[in-house]
């Protein structure tokens, strides 16, 4: 089993229930208790919790660091322009949301005005992203992001130099990739991360064996 408390990972805070509470929830009690969560300041302000979306038993995950402000109002993770560019690459790969992946966030609410989600939100929320990848059990863990992967994979992760690398904790694999809405603000970028995708791609083909 992956264990979060290393490379960056860490429990979540205090709240009413504790890590192995979510590690023993089905998919229907684990998304009832994200759901109705209040562990947080983010609970306060969200229009819907953005708990995930794709196929539960996918070989693929990634995992984005927090909602925005259309995947608050639709409840859906990566559906504004970062998440039509997060589409688009998935596509060209062979990859789909509603098919063969599976995306979270590291916080499943939005933080204000899309900051960066602090160290106590992180905390507070990671119990639920343990806990869908207990029970979905993928081969890869794509990180989208710096904070995803400093978070996932270790904390001082420089995406600028690591990205599309792989290294293997718990019996699974991860890698990061450019956060689509860095993409979107610098195409300079968008070189490497088609050569990142096309590794992931062939990653995918060696590691997996329903996806492509």
């Amino acid at each position: 089993m992956l264990d979060w408390h290393k490379g960056g990972g860490r429990a979540p805070g205090p709240g009413s229930f504790g890590v192995r509470f979510f590690m023993m929830l089905n998919w229907n009690e684990l998304e009832a208790q994200c759901l109705s969560c209040q562990k947080c300041a983010l609970a306060d302000k969200r229009t819907n919790v953005v708990f995930g979306v794709g196929p539960r038993d996918a070989e693929v995950m990634f995992i984005g660091e927090g909602p925005g402000e259309n995947e608050d109002l639709q409840g859906e993770p990566f559906v504004g322009r970062g998440g039509k560019l997060l589409d688009d690459m998935l596509e060209l790969i062979d990859l789909d949301r509603h098919k063969n992946v599976y995306i979270a966030n590291i916080v499943k609410c939005r933080p204000p005005r899309n900051r960066d989600p602090m160290q106590t939100e992180q905390d507070a929320c990671i119990g639920f992203l343990r806990a869908q990848t207990k029970l979905i059990q993928p081969k890869i863990i794509v990180c989208l992001g710096r904070i995803a992967a400093m978070r996932l994979i270790r904390p001082d992760f420089k995406i600028s130099r690591e990205h599309g690398q792989f290294t293997e904790k718990g019996g699974i694999l991860f890698t990061a990739l450019y956060h689509p809405s860095a993409l979107l603000r610098d195409e300079s970028k968008r070189p490497d991360t088609f050569s990142d995708l096309k590794a992931l791609q062939a990653k995918v083909r060696e590691v997996c064996t329903r996806t492509l």
